[in-house]
């Protein structure tokens, strides 16, 4: 089984989608294929935190594993299931701000991780990340920025959440270049996340799963 994280590891697509589709029509579980998917993206975001992996490398595998779990896994798997089991959370870029590729690849590993992400897209007004959590009861949120100009839009995002009364009910983390814990103090945030498993690994923390 663990072939199947390995192929994911090394992008090899061709011998990826032959071992799944063989896998399952042998009776294999899939939940057993997704795991070990998983735990190929779990690899490769911590490879990609090491600088052994580029952001390309990280895309490609986010689009190989929406391949091969949605296409591939999911119709043997039970009509309820959903890969985002493991607790939700909100994420986008904030206001005045439009770049989306660091918040991608967050989503991406999220999501492989068994998250399910509820992304807001880019240039996200404050009131718009409060009414997601409110309407997905989400207990996480991540604040991307790519510009040191916006770190007022981050300041304003979390007093947002203290002027709605649900401030203590989150967590927030911020990401993105120029962003460091300097901003997570001077925002009012809970944590920075320096790389996307990074983030992983905090969601993972607050929502107390372990996989």
């Amino acid at each position: 089984m663990g072939k199947i994280k390995e192929l994911l590891v090394e992008l090899n697509e061709e011998q990826l989608i032959d071992l799944v589709e063989k896998e399952l029509n042998q009776g294999v579980s899939p939940e057993e294929i997704l795991e070990e998917c998983q735990k190929g993206m779990n690899e490769i975001g911590d490879l990609f935190s090491k600088g052994e992996m580029f952001v390309s490398d990280l895309m490609m595998s986010g689009n190989l594993f929406k391949q091969v779990s949605g296409e591939l896994i999911m119709p043997h798997l039970g009509a309820n299931t959903s890969l985002g089991d493991s607790g939700k959370v909100v994420l986008g870029t904030v206001k005045d701000d439009i770049h989306d590729i660091g918040k991608d690849i967050v989503h991406t590993v999220l999501s492989a991780a068994g998250f399910e992400v509820i992304d807001l897209g880019v240039d996200v007004p404050e009131e718009e990340f409060v009414k997601a959590v409110k309407r997905h009861d989400a207990k996480v949120v991540g604040l991307s920025c790519l510009l040191a100009s916006c770190y007022q839009s981050i300041l304003n995002t979390v007093e947002a959440f203290k002027a709605a009364g649900i401030r203590d009910d989150i967590k927030i983390i911020i990401g993105g270049g120029p962003v460091d814990e300097h901003v997570v103090t001077y925002s009012g945030a809970d944590a920075y996340g320096a790389t996307a498993q990074d983030t992983v690994n905090y969601c993972k923390e607050v929502l107390g799963n372990d996989i």
